[in-house]
């Protein structure tokens, strides 16, 4: 694919065509080398009609829920008129790297509605879970006319601090229990949370959500607040019943108006633009530096001293970089 190719490719995702979109997330997700500079081509194009949609992250343990609920969420969202697009990062397969979990068949209603779109990308064992490049599959969303982007993390440990650097509101999915559960619950993902979501407020379930949302309101307010005018509400919803949607949609609304009014929403994306473009750096030069052969051979020659314990591991450290630093 070539340079005009890649613009072709951006004029059909503006027309927002399925397959032109499949085919984009497809070109940023690859880890091949020689697509790299049509990705970043592609994503040059496709900024300028990018930065309109309300960027959700929803994170909670397995068994929470989060299939059903964010396509009860989905649904509503639709039925509003919003156009909806879904990146659901899934835990890789080991041997094939591939996507495992299967969002599309957990959420098959959400995927046959003609407003909205649902990517499950494989985490391919990048830190905590998220993939890479979700960023690049949020932006192509966008610039495809998707108004409401939802970000699902697999909910199984730091994944949710690198979709918080990726969206403008984190919500925190959690189960009827509070209690004791609130033990369970780690402090930094309830710091995270701009919203907590009590779900399964349904049948014999229902009292037990409204003591869980008294306790984790407690908890919240215990906890420091991120924004000036802002302080994470519990909202109780049954995804089951769907019910308790429009005062999920009410919350987030609410809390995007509040950041722009402080000109905090703003502020927020530039420092996710300036994480984006140093992640990237810091990735780049690991590539580079495992990518050389002398580089390599002086690794492992520096390991096996550090495994003899006649070498510091920050020495040898120092050692390899020394060398990467003094030669092209």
């Amino acid at each position: 694919m070539g340079k005009k190719s890649s613009q072709d490719l951006a004029a059909r995702v503006l027309k927002s065509e399925r397959r032109a979109l499949a085919k984009a997330i497809t070109l940023v997700e690859s880890v091949r080398s020689d697509e790299r500079a049509e990705a970043e081509a592609l994503i040059d194009a496709l900024l300028p009609h990018t930065g309109h949609a309300v960027r959700v992250g929803l994170s909670g343990a397995p068994g929470v829920g989060k299939s059903t609920f964010i396509e009860a969420f989905g649904l509503y969202l639709t039925g509003l008129g919003h156009k909806v697009a879904v990146l659901a990062v899934d835990p890789s397969s080991a041997r094939s790297g591939g996507s495992i979990l299967g969002d599309k068949t957990r959420m098959n209603r959400l995927a046959r509605d003609a407003n909205a779109f649902i990517r499950p990308s494989p985490a391919g064992g990048t830190l905590g879970g998220v993939a890479r490049r979700t960023r690049e599959a949020l932006l192509i969303v966008e610039a495809a006319g998707f108004d409401v982007v939802l970000v699902e993390t697999v909910g199984v440990g730091q994944s949710e601090t690198a979709v918080a650097d990726m969206v403008d509101m984190f919500a925190l999915l959690l189960a009827p229990g509070g209690g004791d559960d609130l033990q369970g619950i780690k402090r930094g993902i309830m710091e995270l949370a701009d919203l907590v979501v009590v779900n399964k407020a349904d049948g014999d379930l229902e009292p037990a959500a409204r003591r869980a949302a008294a306790d984790y309101t407690a908890a919240m307010h215990l906890m420091r607040a991120k924004y000036k005018n802002w302080q994470a509400p519990v909202v109780l919803a049954s995804a089951l019943e769907e019910q308790g949607m429009e005062n999920v949609w009410r919350a987030v609304q609410d809390f995007i108006a509040s950041l722009q009014q402080t000109g905090e929403r703003d502020q927020r994306r530039v420092t996710q633009a300036k994480t984006w473009m140093r992640e990237e750096i810091e990735a780049g030069l690991v590539q580079a530096l495992h990518a050389r052969e002398d580089i390599r051979a002086l690794t492992e020659q520096l390991e096996q001293e550090v495994v003899r314990g006649t070498l510091s591991p920050a020495s040898a450290a120092r050692r390899v970089l020394a060398q990467f630093e003094s030669s092209p």
